[in-house]
């Protein structure tokens, strides 16, 4: 009986270890951050700008989209999430935060310490980021204010309050790495598309999430609830006929600079992405525009037709 019972606990403990080893948190090795590396602190600012950064960690009530305080609550069917300080605060922000440790955020979805962070923060599209680009952007977020001002805990509901359930999130949704092109494709949607798919994260809001917030991808862009609870609904980008398969990809450049689609309309919910696509260069708008201009037709959400 107890040989048995000896037993039992030991494939238990295999078992447990098997386990943790799958959902343990992945971390990218030192040697992920080539040598003779220089800071572009220009590429930095433009993926700053890109990525919306200062629409989730600006200090909610002040206008300068540098002060990157956090602090804004996001209600999701998983309860709420609370952004964090991410100012060059070496206290409550990413000031005293190693270069690696940034790039483990960005591209593997892990905390300073170790811990597997939320896919509320979109590493998903993050982690498609050359680590280059990610390393100028920690360069830049490096330059800007500091804010001393902690970070409230997120008030999630059980089991999604435990961390090393995110492990199994991975497991099944998370799969990191590098953007790479399909040859035969033009400069132009090469540039579109690695700037669509990784800092400027588009597929996260206009992508329809199953029950435990994984991305249907047979259903790409094809417009979705905004995961915030009560948020506007993110319209079919798709070049369907409940997309926007009757905008040009000048309609589609133009919108990203002005905000007015081509009903002259002025959508509220892309209010914060269009103060940054805004900023961005008439070439890149063009490329973002390129790449979702030659989105795969995907029906859905008619009665959310944007225009």
């Amino acid at each position: 009986m107890l040989k048995r019972g000896l037993v039992v606990v030991g494939v238990l403990a295999i078992v447990a270890v098997a386990v943790w080893f799958l959902i343990a948190p992945r971390r990218l090795p030192a040697s992920a951050l080539a040598a003779g590396y220089h800071a572009n602190l220009a590429n930095g600012q433009l993926l700053f700008t890109v990525g919306n950064c200062s629409a989730c960690h600006a200090t909610p009530g002040q206008t300068d989209r540098t002060l990157l305080g956090g602090g804004l609550k996001l209600s999701s069917p998983f309860g709420t999430f609370t952004t964090p300080n991410i100012s060059s605060d070496a206290h409550f922000g990413i000031g005293g935060w190693s270069e690696l440790q940034f790039v483990n955020a960005m591209k593997r979805g892990v905390g300073r310490h170790g811990e597997h962070l939320y896919p509320a923060f979109p590493y998903t599209a993050y982690s498609l980021m050359q680590t280059n680009d990610v390393r100028d952007l920690y360069a830049y977020l490096k330059t800007l204010p500091a804010v001393a001002k902690p970070t409230a805990p997120h008030q999630l509901n059980f089991p999604f309050n435990l961390r090393p359930a995110v492990g199994f999130w991975k497991l099944l949704y998370f799969h990191p790495h590098d953007f790479a092109p399909p040859m035969k494709q033009s400069a132009a949607w090469d540039r579109g598309a690695y700037l669509a798919e990784g800092p400027a994260h588009c597929a996260e809001c206009h992508t329809p999430r199953n029950a435990l917030g994984g991305p249907k991808l047979d259903q790409l862009y094809a417009g979705a609830p905004n995961l915030e609870a009560g948020g506007r609904f993110a319209s079919n980008i798709t070049p369907s006929k409940d997309g926007i398969g009757d905008w040009s990809q000048q309609d589609i450049a133009d919108f990203l600079k002005t905000g007015t689609d081509k009903c002259f309309n002025e959508p509220t919910g892309m209010a914060n992405v269009i103060a940054s696509t805004s900023l961005l260069s008439d070439e890149d708008r063009a490329a973002i525009a390129t790449y979702i201009h030659a989105l795969p037709q995907v029906a859905g959400n008619g009665k959310n037709k944007s225009c």
